[in-house]
């Protein structure tokens, strides 16, 4: 993914953050939780939000993370699905929810993912953390510079687990874009490990405690958490007629509120909302104007398939305009931002979306830079 691609998803999911319109904007429900967020993945719109960048623990939801790099890993071919990490007394030791991994027994990477996300096993995160950085102080350097990198502004990671730390903390914003570019990024592993009901290690089954996935056929993922300090969190995930939300809840007071609430959420997203495709991922939108480039128009589009959220009944009056650069010039990268493309409902700004060159263009020689030098002395 080109560094222009990995801004594009991150300002993606950031330009749509605040409340869209306020007079159209559905009234979202009351929920009991210190935080909470509600996002649409497909267009990074935050359909509703409390509190979403208050800074809490973020307990077993911090495991998104190693699966994250652990992902990662695999598709470096740094690590392997069959390769087998050795079971350190660190790891045997760590206390929380366990897969209950043995001291010096070989684990293959396969079972060490299922323990960390189906059975929410801090043993097994703290073996893949040694396997992949060597120690688990390591994975943690590892795991804030991503979060740098997926625009996590206010998240601090300590540990691979999620086990308390006054300086282990996260916002629901910030678990939203973690979450958001797992599915994205790592579409087949999240299907393979996150839509799990349970696993069964060393003869000790467990059952997933995202609850959803057996009580909504329509949610497949996310991961659950809890700590005295961080109460009942739950990031869940449904698709329903193409469409995806990710609910982010955060202190929760009891396992069946964080059920309860999230799916209280995920319907009102769903019924409250209606999904409007707009672009997709390479189509050209635009032509905009290059100036001292070896062709003199570029194809402008978006890096993605982009499909708008509006309130139910407001689909037939969206309307889009692209305002690009005041001049762009050559070279142009694939990939590069050139344009804003700038949504409005019933003539009221919804949002804004960057928007890339779906080509190259190189300068043009010494004859046709001086020609547009001169065209821009009269422009």
């Amino acid at each position: 993914m080109s560094l222009f691609r990995q801004i594009f998803f991150i300002l993606s999911a950031l330009l749509l953050a605040a409340p869209a319109v306020a007079q159209t904007q559905p009234v979202p429900p009351t929920l009991t939780a210190k935080s909470w967020l509600l996002l649409e993945v497909g267009s990074g719109q935050v359909l509703g939000a409390e509190k979403p960048d208050e800074s809490l623990d973020p307990a077993s939801l911090t495991k998104l993370m190693t699966a994250y790099l652990t992902f990662q890993a695999l598709r470096q071919k740094t690590l392997s699905l069959s390769q087998t990490l050795p079971v350190s007394e660190k790891a045997w030791r760590t206390g929380g929810s366990k897969m209950f991994v043995r001291v010096g027994h070989q684990v293959p990477v396969d079972d060490l993912l299922k323990g960390a996300i189906v059975q929410s096993g801090n043993d097994a995160c703290v073996v893949l953390a040694e396997g992949i950085a060597g120690s688990e102080e390591n994975f943690a350097q590892q795991m804030n510079r991503e979060a740098e990198r997926l625009g996590m502004k206010n998240t601090r990671f300590k540990n691979a687990t999620g086990l308390t730390d006054p300086q282990h903390t996260s916002t629901a914003r910030d678990l939203s874009l973690l979450a958001a570019a797992l599915i994205r990024d790592f579409p087949e592993e999240y299907h393979r490990y996150y839509s799990m009901k349970e696993f069964t290690y060393n003869k000790i089954k467990q059952a997933n405690r995202n609850d959803l996935l057996r009580l909504d056929p329509t949610v497949d993922g996310m991961k659950t958490g809890h700590t005295e300090a961080a109460g009942y969190c739950l990031i869940a995930s449904a698709l329903r007629d193409q469409r995806r939300l990710l609910s982010v809840l955060l202190g929760a007071d009891s396992e069946a509120g964080r059920i309860s609430e999230s799916q209280k959420l995920l319907n009102w997203g769903f019924l409250s909302y209606e999904a409007v495709p707009l672009y997709t991922k390479g189509q050209a939108i635009s032509s905009l104007r290059v100036w001292k480039g070896a062709q003199n128009q570029i194809k402008a589009g978006l890096g993605s398939d982009l499909t708008l959220a509006v309130p139910k009944g407001m689909g037939d009056k969206v309307r889009a305009e692209i305002s690009p650069q005041q001049r762009l010039m050559a070279p142009v990268e694939a990939g590069q931002i050139i344009a804003t493309l700038k949504f409005s409902v019933d003539g009221k700004p919804y949002g804004e979306y960057p928007v890339e060159a779906l080509e190259s263009v190189p300068l043009a020689g010494a004859f046709g830079r001086a020609v547009d030098t001169a065209k821009l002395w009269f422009d």
